[in-house]
């Protein structure tokens, strides 16, 4: 087999137009690592077929002569090939159900597979991920949806003004218009009835640094949590100050037997803590959620405690951007991941079921759960800077060695799901859900 690489189109989702590389970095790798690759053509990824033919790739829908695919999302099981090495977001780890016959497909083949989730460095931190750009389009598109919700309520506010992310150009594109709002909310406030504004970020990541740096184009002050349960007791609070909260760990959840918060703890036995966050939401009128959820975690927000809520009134939360988008999950209320194309609706805690759109009893979600392809070039970008770094060491391997001989770096090793088909150690957990 030959040595190409190549970059496959994308076909999960009619809005999905990133790359994993750019022209940019395949140029790079062509010119200074000598590497031949191929890209499986497209009329809707971002970046042109002629960019990367200009950039010294070949263009071609046959794929049959790369060794290794390199994608963005998911691939339909008709397109695996024996003996290939694919590198993508695989969305596994979780045993998650609709992928399982996705990766027993590339068992069967004796497929290998990198997820790029799962490339983490020795602290397990992740090192080339779309979630600063998922933060990033998903305030945006928050602000956007508040503006939305604050017509239906009544409230021509200057939020009309921003659009929803996939419609920008550029990151700079929508930075300048959310400042250009933050200078005329500085210069002449906002509403009385919305004071004090308050916007709150359950997590600290990835996701969170890129919601907060859109969040900060606004007139933004940060409280603690603990300040934010007093701030409706101040007689005299400014008419062009947006607050904001970073909720961590020990300010979400508390031990069930009272015992002192350990991180962790936490994160070894989460089974033995439960959230303490209810008490903070009636105080927020916005609620971006990043942080990481599986079904061990307890639950941020949920649909028993809205209800409640709800039943004392319409209340001072309006929107939640739930970036990190687990279905029933960190945020209850989150009944489904929403679409480029459908971003939001409206969840009736009363009847717990959802009206797409910004009309309608109860409280707005923004759901979409490809955020960063909202912002197409800018997050192929940042992404492909790291992964370029990677590319020729992953296409030099040979994967025909034993595992514990792979000479491979160790981030990249880390991330090997499938080794000729077999689960590597670390993944050996995912056979129970494997049918």
């Amino acid at each position: 087999m030959s040595n190409y690489i190549c970059i496959r189109q994308e076909d999960k989702y009619a809005m999905e137009k990133r790359a994993p590389l750019t022209p940019k970095h395949v140029e790079r790798l062509v010119k200074y690592k000598k590497m031949d690759i191929i890209i499986q053509s497209s009329d809707k990824r971002v970046f042109t077929d002629d960019e990367y033919l200009k950039a010294g790739a070949e263009i071609s829908k046959d794929l049959k002569k790369c060794s290794v695919v390199f994608g963005v999302k998911e691939m339909p099981l008709h397109v695996f090939e024996p003996d290939k090495t694919y590198v993508f977001f695989a969305h596994v780890v979780k045993g998650q159900k609709y992928n399982m016959p996705m990766l027993k497909r590339m068992m069967e083949l004796k497929c290998n597979l990198i997820d790029y989730e799962r490339i983490v460095d020795d602290q397990n931190k992740r090192l080339i991920f779309f979630g600063y750009y998922a933060g990033l389009a998903g305030m945006i598109n928050s602000f956007w949806a508040l503006g939305l919700r604050l017509k239906h309520f009544g409230l021509i506010s200057n939020l009309l003004k921003i659009r929803q992310a996939h419609h920008y150009h550029s990151i700079k594109e929508a930075k300048d218009d959310i400042s250009a709002i933050g200078q005329r909310i500085a210069e002449n406030g906002i509403p009385g009835e919305l004071k004090p504004f308050v916007i709150g970020f359950s997590g600290y990541g990835n996701v969170s640094h890129g919601a907060q740096e859109i969040c900060g184009l606004l007139p933004v002050k940060e409280i603690s949590p603990e300040k934010l349960l007093n701030l409706h007791h101040r007689k005299k609070l400014p008419d062009n100050i947006i607050y904001k909260v970073v909720f961590h760990e020990e300010d979400l959840y508390e031990h069930i037997h009272g015992e002192a918060f350990d991180l962790q703890d936490y994160f070894t036995n989460p089974q033995n803590y439960r959230s303490k966050f209810e008490k903070y939401i009636p105080h927020l009128s916005m609620l971006i959620n990043c942080v990481y959820w599986d079904k061990r975690y307890p639950k941020l927000v949920t649909k028993e405690y809205l209800k409640r809520l709800y039943s004392k009134g319409r209340p001072k939360l309006m929107v939640i951007g739930d970036i990190s988008c687990d279905v029933e999950g960190a945020v209850e209320c989150t009944l489904k991941p929403t679409t480029i194309e459908k971003p939001i609706y409206v969840y009736d805690p009363f009847t717990q079921e959802i009206q797409m759109g910004d009309e309608g009893e109860g409280i707005q979600i923004m759901a979409v759960d490809i955020l960063p392809a909202e912002l197409p070039r800018d997050s192929s970008g940042g992404f492909a800077d790291v992964l370029v770094n990677y590319v020729k060491p992953i296409a030099d391997a040979d994967f025909e060695e034993n595992f514990e001989d792979l000479d491979l770096p160790k981030a990249i090793k880390k991330g090997l799901i499938l080794h000729k088909g077999e689960l590597t150690p670390d993944y050996k957990y995912l056979q129970e859900f494997i049918n």
